[in-house]
Parts: structure tokens; sequence; C-alpha cells
């Protein structure tokens, strides 16, 4: 939703190797993982929402040899619009519930997203959740509460920004350290990075670290030039 200018650019190689070296740490088996997927649903992601729609079924793609992943969706848009979907445990439920959306104008309500993640994780452990959005429009110092808690939770914050919002940056980057996360930047012509990086997420959700290291060898070059950092 902002159109501030900054000179920041889109995730070098070297921020997405510190982005999977963050998230190699947090890795630990689940044969019943759980995962948000959480995404900013006014009028300035719809571009992106339909690229979401594509590449979310990267997630239970990649972790069918590992185990089973249960999703929830949740997005937030309009006048304080908030929805959280029932968890889903395949790519087909969670695409319907996806293409029933429409993206409207509205402020950012992470607080309120964060808040319903710490009611999920607090009844049955969430192992991961994926935020993808372009900016903050709330007090940075509530959110980034909330994220600590998450981590207190051992719930990390995987956050996916789009674009080049330097305030959303800074605080995004605060969020994701405070639950034990990570975070990256990415646009519309990084697509392939997305999808690799979402079905990254899940991996690490579902199969640990040995999984991880078995991704990073399918050949995408963003993770494969990571592999050596991840035997050490």
């Amino acid at each position: 939703m902002s159109n501030k200018r900054v000179l920041n650019p889109i995730s070098s190689d070297q921020e997405i190797e510190a982005f999977l070296q963050q998230a190699k740490q947090l890795a630990v088996p689940h044969n019943d993982a759980r995962l948000i997927f959480a995404l900013d649903a006014t009028a300035s992601r719809e571009k992106t929402w339909d690229h979401a729609c594509h590449l979310q079924s990267e997630m239970f793609l990649e972790t069918q040899e590992l185990g089973k992943l249960a999703v929830q969706l949740c997005h937030y848009g309009g006048l304080q619009q908030f929805s959280a979907s029932r968890w889903l445990k395949d790519t087909n439920s969670l695409l319907n519930q996806m293409n029933q959306v429409h993206c409207l104008g509205g402020h950012t309500q992470i607080a309120r997203l964060l808040q319903h993640s710490l009611k999920q994780t607090r009844q049955q452990a969430v192992q991961a959740i994926i935020f993808i959005g372009d900016s903050v429009e709330e007090p940075v110092d509530f959110l980034c509460q909330l994220a600590g808690q998450l981590g207190i939770h051992s719930t990390p914050l995987f956050i996916f920004q789009e674009g080049r919002d330097i305030t959303a940056a800074h605080a995004f980057k605060q969020m994701a350290k405070l639950s034990g996360g990570a975070y990256c930047r990415f646009d519309n012509s990084s697509a392939a990075t997305l999808k690799a990086l979402l079905g990254a997420v899940a991996v690490y959700a579902t199969g640990g670290q040995r999984a991880l290291l078995e991704y990073a060898k399918q050949g995408h070059p963003d993770i494969l030039q990571l592999t050596h950092q991840l035997k050490s």
C-alpha cells in the first residue's frame, strides 16, 4: 500500500543465503506439521495474490514424501476484515479457499494475524508461519512484542516482503528475528525464488534439516548454492 521510494535492491543471492541459513537452525522433524499461510489481501496486493495462488501448491508437493502437512490460510483486507480457514491438508482445498478471496483496500492487520497465530499455537503447536505482505501501518513495538511471544512458543515467522518499502522492511526483519524466523524480499519478477522458498519453509516444518538438504539438491540455484553451508 505504501509508495515510498527507497534505493534498496530486491533480495540478493547473499540475502537469500542468509534467509535459509537462519531457517535451517529451526528445522525439527514433525510427522503432522501445521503451517499458517498468511497474506495481506489489501488492494495493493492483488497481483501478488494471483501469483501466490499459482505457487501455493509447492508447499504440499515438496512435503509429500516427508509427512502430513496441514495449512491454515489467513488473510486480511477491506474494513477490518480478517479470515482464517479450517486446517487444510491438500493443495486443491487451499486453492479453492484462495480463489474465493477478493483483495480490498484497507489498513494492515498484522497484529490481529499474530494474535490469531498465538491462539492457534497455544492450542496445538504450529511449526511455522509464512506471511507475505508489502507494508506495515501499525505500531512496530507491539508487533515485535507479539512476534517475540511466538518465538517463546517456538513458532517462527517466515516473512516475505513484496517491494521496497524500507519502513516495512525494518519492521519485518525485527519481527522475524524476534520470532526465531527469517526474512526475505521479492518482487513479481522473482516468482521462481518465492516458489522455492515457500516449498523450503514447508520442508523445514515437516521434515527437518536433513529433508532441507535433500530439497536443496533439487536444482534451484538460490538453494543449491547453500548446500555446503547447510552441511556445516
